[in-house]
């Protein structure tokens, strides 16, 4: 594959990764818009490298967060192995984002060739585009006051359950778990903190899965390795500036022209297709 292809799929995956604009739907638009055909007749790559991308992000994410990050690994590990005491807050949170993340692997592994199926329907991205960016400006309307200390079994479900949704292209992982923390009265720091820390369990998870699926880094070409090597350390390198950039974003301002945003590229992609110009 083309290096100069998988560092921009880089910066483009770490730049929305966290960013309530679905970075699985930039993946699928870029090339398409582009006409990149580097893994034209190799979905499991294609597969693994969207994997490798996210992985880099999550790099991004520790760095920027390792502190929150270690705090809920030492804590959460504790609250198993020594039983003694009550619960710390973050021990008591990691636990519920592991329960959190049970929804979007139960349909991941159970829906996988629905799923599948549907990655290539460019339309069917911008749609999800659109209708979850307009709920995403609808809940933020909402006057939360919640902060992630607040977090139950109840809402970790939930969450959950959002989370599942974006499997789909265009629906966006930190998009709908925003919208649904909005929903469920979480100020806009702890509803994108939220959605960060939500991704852990998941991006790790589907990492070990598919590197596993395709036979390890021998499963990867070798013409191949350098595009995943760079376009890892791309994301994560963006990634890290993403999270920053949102964290310090929402602080004063809402989530409307992400919004705003999603909508304009369903347009652009709908209207290309329909005057048949892709």
């Amino acid at each position: 594959m083309s290096v100069l292809h998988a560092i921009l799929l880089g910066i483009a995956q770490g730049l929305t990764e966290f960013l309530p604009v679905s970075s699985s739907g930039h993946l699928q638009i870029i090339p398409w818009l582009a006409e990149w055909d580097d893994f034209e007749g190799r979905d499991d790559l294609k597969k693994a490298f969207d994997v490798a991308l996210h992985l880099g992000t999550l790099v991004g994410l520790v760095a920027c967060l390792r502190r929150e990050v270690w705090a809920l690994v030492r804590d959460g590990i504790a609250a198993v192995v020594s039983r003694r005491g009550p619960m710390t807050d973050e021990g008591r949170l990691a636990w519920l984002l592991v329960l959190a993340t049970v929804p979007a692997a139960a349909v991941g592994v159970g829906l996988r060739s629905v799923i599948d199926e549907a990655d290539d329907e460019v339309w069917l991205t911008a749609v999800m585009l659109a209708v979850f960016g307009v709920l995403l400006w609808w809940a933020d309307r909402r006057q939360g006051r919640r902060e992630t200390s607040a977090v139950g079994v109840r809402d970790a479900v939930l969450l959950g359950l959002a989370q599942a949704c974006s499997l789909q292209p265009g629906v966006s992982r930190s998009g709908v778990i925003i919208t649904a923390g909005r929903l469920l009265s979480f100020d806009r720091e702890a509803a994108a903190r939220l959605a960060m820390l939500m991704s852990v369990p998941v991006i790790a998870g589907a990492a070990v899965y598919q590197f596993i699926d395709i036979g390890g880094w021998g499963g990867i070409p070798a013409d191949a390795r350098a595009g995943f090597a760079w376009g890892t350390a791309a994301s994560a390198v963006t990634g890290f500036a993403a999270v920053k950039g949102l964290l310090a974003l929402v602080r004063t301002r809402s989530f409307g022209p992400f919004a705003v945003y999603r909508v304009l590229v369903a347009l652009l992609v709908l209207s290309l297709i329909a005057a048949s110009v892709r």
